[in-house]
Parts: C-alpha cells; structure tokens; sequence
C-alpha cells in the first residue's frame, strides 16, 4: 500500500471492524482532480454480502466527511476480496502458504518487477516465494501489489485438462491401445 492508503487503511480499521469485519487493505488511485478509493473487507468463517458492503461504505463516509484525509473529489469502492484475492500484509501472505501469487515488485529483484510465484514462507517482513524452481525473499515493503492466483480447477470453475495419449497426441477414438 502506499503512504497515503495505510494512512486511510490506520483510520478506517477501526471502524471495520466495529461492523465485525475485517479491512484487509486499501487502494488510493490518485488522478488528476479526483481519485479512486478501494477498500477490502472481509467477513471471518462467511462470504461478504453485499449489505456488509453498504454498512461500510455508509460508516466510513462519515468518518472520511469528518476527518477528511483526501482533499481532491474521490469515488468510493467497497469490494470483497473475491478469489483473485489481493495481499496487502505478511500476515496475509503467511495465510496462504503454498498458494501462487502475481507479485508486482516496487524495484526489481534479480532483474525482474512482474512474476508469478508460489508463497514459501514469511520471515518477519520478508516474502519467500519460489519463482522458476529458486528461492526468492522480497522485503515486504517492496512489493507494490499482490494477488492471489486462484486454481479455477481446484474451485470446480474450469474443467480437468484431458488426457493425452502417446507423445502427447489425443485420443481420437479411432486409435486402438493394441498395437
């Protein structure tokens, strides 16, 4: 997150979590005259409904109106995570272990700032993730955007690859397995 979302992320937790949820991180768009704020909650042991929406849209307003923490015009969004979940802390890194992740690094690591990478562990600050079969620790605050990869397959959203037959080449049906 940036300077200026945490600082909304640190004023607005609180009030998250007075409605039982949990904000799990902030995006601040800045552009131009106006921005674009994105909050992410969740709801522990269910999924987010849409009036756990609303209710933090309607609670925040009144703390962003009152506070004030964005001096420009702003549209306001209330999202659940949804299953490309973004990752804004290690603690929410440390969550998903073994998960694969796209990573968008803030300055490069080992020439590269895009990539996807299976999550290995957290030390402290630092994201161990293994990327093309080698270790690979970034310091949390260099990562400038994280989600996970959902496994649409695993989730029942996408179909079993198919089988393949010898070399690699499918079955048409008219092969026989005799030879």
């Amino acid at each position: 997150m940036t300077g200026k979302a945490t600082e909304i992320s640190e004023l607005l937790a609180p009030t998250v979590e007075g409605l039982g949820l949990e904000l799990l991180g902030v995006e601040f768009a800045p552009t131009g005259n106006s921005a674009l704020l994105r909050l992410f909650i969740d709801a522990p042991g269910r999924h987010v409904a849409i009036e756990d929406c609303e209710a933090v849209s309607r609670e925040i307003s009144a703390v962003l109106d009152l506070e004030d923490p964005i001096t420009s015009q702003y549209t306001l969004e209330v999202s659940s995570p949804g299953i490309d979940r973004p990752l804004f802390t290690p603690a929410q890194f440390a969550r998903f272990i073994g998960e694969q992740a796209k990573v968008n690094l803030r300055l490069p690591v080992d020439g590269r700032r895009r990539f996807q990478a299976r999550i290995e562990r957290v030390d402290g600050d630092t994201i161990v993730l293994v990327f093309d079969g080698r270790e690979m620790a970034v310091a949390h605050q260099n990562i400038e955007k994280a989600r996970l990869v959902p496994d649409l397959v695993a989730l029942g959203l996408a179909a079993q690859p198919k089988p393949t037959g010898p070399r690699g080449k499918r079955k048409t049906g008219n092969e026989s397995d005799n030879p």
